[in-house]
């Protein structure tokens, strides 16, 4: 399946029903009055996360979603149906933006999370709505309110543990193929990895999913190379795995620059907890490892791991760092979810009872 992190679709609600113009008519009834049904309700459009779901491919080849419209009211104070709702299946972790204004509308982040785009228009009132004491017989009846348009961009950011970071060609895939069972191309040539990739790690009989994403260069935060949209894949991730290939000749210059697109492109990547990697070692001799090492340690003031994905050399040290990182962000995590429904709890409460009571 092919992997697509970015669509534009054209969304409308169903619109409402026509209201009827209708009068009773039964044998030796002369005047029987009006009796005109009500227009159906149209159709909203619903947008939900499923799980299951990595890629947005599937609106790569349907663009636009139309909800059914209500159906006319008739006689004998007949209600036409509603429309049928249209609902549109989105992976886990998309966000849904509004292309003319750039708000974003939702964050899909939890399999089930359900959100109404659009409201279908009203239906129409039917001729008996009309009836009074003056007018016996109105023949007017309203049309049905339109639905809703607009056109949103939907943006998959992927939902991982980890993640990845690094220039191209700095082996990220392969430190990924070597610790799960992921299937990335493995080339000795820059931006071999052209799409983000998921893998699920196992380290000390736990697991967790580790991502991916294609190498950053110079400008990535403004688009240069994709590298925007790159970094939104690794915006929700807890910790990220800075790797340093040790056979290039500046490694401190290599982790700047990642470290200097992170920053600019904000998102609260340059925040992130990091773990530092010198990898490819199982090329260099130990006297360059160790100056290589320090070098690298004193520009970042923080402990570099020496690890080569092709040898396995340093993988588990570096597996259970991030191991451990994660327990810590998934910690916090159930604290602010736990601590924010027990506000919503208390919130819910001092609605029902009116207010507080002194």
């Amino acid at each position: 399946m092919k992997f697509l992190d970015q669509a534009k679709v054209y969304i409308k609600s169903g619109n409402g029903g026509n209201g009827c113009s209708s009068f009773r008519r039964e044998k030796y009834i002369e005047f029987g009055g009006p009796n005109g049904g009500d227009g159906g309700r149209g159709g909203d459009v619903i947008a939900v996360a499923v799980p299951g779901l990595n890629t947005l491919i599937d609106f790569r080849y349907q663009q636009h979603f139309k909800a059914q419209k209500g159906r006319p009211g008739q006689g004998r104070q007949m209600t036409g149906a509603n429309g049928q709702h249209v609902v549109i299946k989105l992976p886990v972790g998309t966000e849904i933006i509004d292309e003319e204004t750039g708000e974003t509308i939702a964050d899909l982040t939890e399999a089930g999370q359900e959100i109404t785009l659009l409201r279908g228009g009203d239906g129409g009132r039917g001729n008996l709505h009309f009836k009074s004491s003056t007018n016996r017989a109105p023949r007017r009846a309203d049309p049905g309110w339109p639905g809703q348009e607009m056109t949103i961009i939907l943006r998959l950011k992927l939902i991982a543990d980890a993640g990845l970071v690094g220039l191209p060609n700095a082996g990220k895939s392969t430190f990924l193929a070597a610790t799960s069972r992921a299937t990335p191309k493995i080339a000795d040539y820059p931006f071999t990895t052209l799409h983000p990739q998921l893998g699920v790690v196992y380290a000390e009989g736990q697991e967790f999913v580790l991502a991916d994403i294609p190498g950053l260069i110079e400008g990535a935060h403004e688009g240069l190379g994709l590298g925007d949209r790159f970094l939104g894949h690794i915006e929700r991730c807890g910790v990220l795995l800075h790797l340093v290939d040790g056979t290039q000749e500046d490694v401190v210059g290599a982790y700047r620059t990642v470290r200097h697109e992170m920053q600019e492109y904000g998102g609260g990547l340059a925040e992130k907890t990091e773990i530092i990697g010198l990898n490819k070692c199982d090329a260099l001799d130990e006297e360059i490892i160790a100056e290589k090492k320090a070098a690298l340690a004193k520009a970042a003031g923080a402990p570099v791991y020496v690890l080569s994905g092709v040898s396995g050399e340093g993988v588990d040290k570096v597996l259970s760092a991030l191991l451990g990182e994660i327990k810590r962000d998934r910690a916090a995590r159930a604290e602010e979810k736990a601590a924010a429904q027990s506000v919503k709890t208390v919130s819910g409460d001092v609605e029902a009872d009116g207010g507080w009571t002194p």
